[in-house]
């Protein structure tokens, strides 16, 4: 069963303390994305903004 993905971009409200964008890069496999080190340990979301 695949993974279903909106065909046009959903509005999305979060309350935070601190917002970065990055562009996700190649990591084996997959992709990563660096975040500050005082984010270690911290919850955290990543939302995909281009389709």
């Amino acid at each position: 069963m695949g993974k279903k993905i909106a065909e046009q971009p959903m509005k999305i409200e979060m309350m935070g303390y601190e917002v970065v964008e990055k562009v996700a890069m190649p990591s084996g496999n997959s992709t990563r994305i660096y975040l500050p080190v005082d984010w270690k340990g911290k919850r955290v979301r990543a939302v995909r903004l281009e389709k």
